[in-house]
């Protein structure tokens, strides 16, 4: 079943406690929703930003908000299905046409991809995210001027690991690694707790041909969020088939003897 069907409110499918949604009011789920996101787990902020809707279908940030983890979940066919649908309630939101201009840049869209992006800085969009989204655009359509993009959407948040994170997302996504590598670095020295920042250096590490560097980094991700499923995976798969036996049964000895 199409993930788009079940976005609006929540969907119908979801049991509900009415005893505990008492108590869990729109700012508990934008809060719920934002933490999710910057612990990367993208899934769970798309439940999230729907809870919100339910307590107010006119709150912009969830509509955005679901275009945006739609897009890092690279759904890119729902992602403008839903900026559609958000944009006939806010037509000239310049986060909502930045992010349905990056889902249009990475169907391979590229005219259309920079006309919302053009329209979402004619609106006055000065934020962050319309900034990387333009450089988002300009790498999708391998236009010139893309790191100047980045640049100014950091300089509005020179002291924030989380912009720098996405920044870093966004040129991995293209391949660029080099500069991904150089924008996690800077997240890390802005914040080196935070286990989606190590996952994404061990990303760009393993990309380049740092194994043993990229080891150490999911490891770190690990230790600072043992659910953090993806580093167990991406450990996993630099380690040789050996030593995930000599794991395994070490495992089965501990607990099964």
């Amino acid at each position: 079943m199409s993930r788009f069907n079940n976005l609006e409110f929540g969907g119908q499918s979801e049991h509900r406690d009415a005893s505990h949604e008492a108590v869990k009011d729109e700012a508990y789920y934008l809060r719920e929703a934002t933490d999710a996101f910057e612990r990367g787990q993208f899934e769970a902020a798309l439940r999230m930003f729907a809870k919100v809707l339910e307590h107010d279908p006119r709150n912009v940030a969830a509509w955005a908000g679901q275009v945006r983890m739609l897009i890092e979940l690279e759904e890119f066919k729902e992602a403008r299905l839903w900026a559609d649908k958000a944009l006939e309630h806010f037509p000239n939101e310049p986060e909502l046409l930045a992010a349905k201009a990056v889902a249009l840049a990475r169907l391979g869209e590229h005219k259309d991809a920079l006309a919302f992006s053009d329209a979402s800085i004619e609106a006055r969009g000065d934020t962050p995210y319309v900034w990387l989204a333009r450089g988002d655009v300009l790498l999708a359509a391998r236009e010139r001027k893309a790191d100047y993009c980045f640049e100014k959407a950091l300089s509005l948040g020179p002291s924030s690991w989380f912009w720098h994170w996405l920044a870093a997302r966004i040129y991995y996504f293209y391949e660029k690694f080099s500069l991904a590598l150089k924008m996690i670095q800077k997240a890390l020295s802005h914040d080196a707790a935070r286990s989606v920042v190590w996952l994404q250096l061990g990303y760009c590490q393993q990309a380049l041909g740092m194994v043993a560097l990229a080891g150490e980094s999911f490891q770190q991700a690990r230790e600072l969020d043992p659910q953090c499923f993806k580093a167990t995976m991406a450990q996993r798969q630099l380690a040789p088939p050996s030593v995930w036996a000599a794991v395994r049964s070490w495992w089965h000895r501990i607990f099964h003897e």
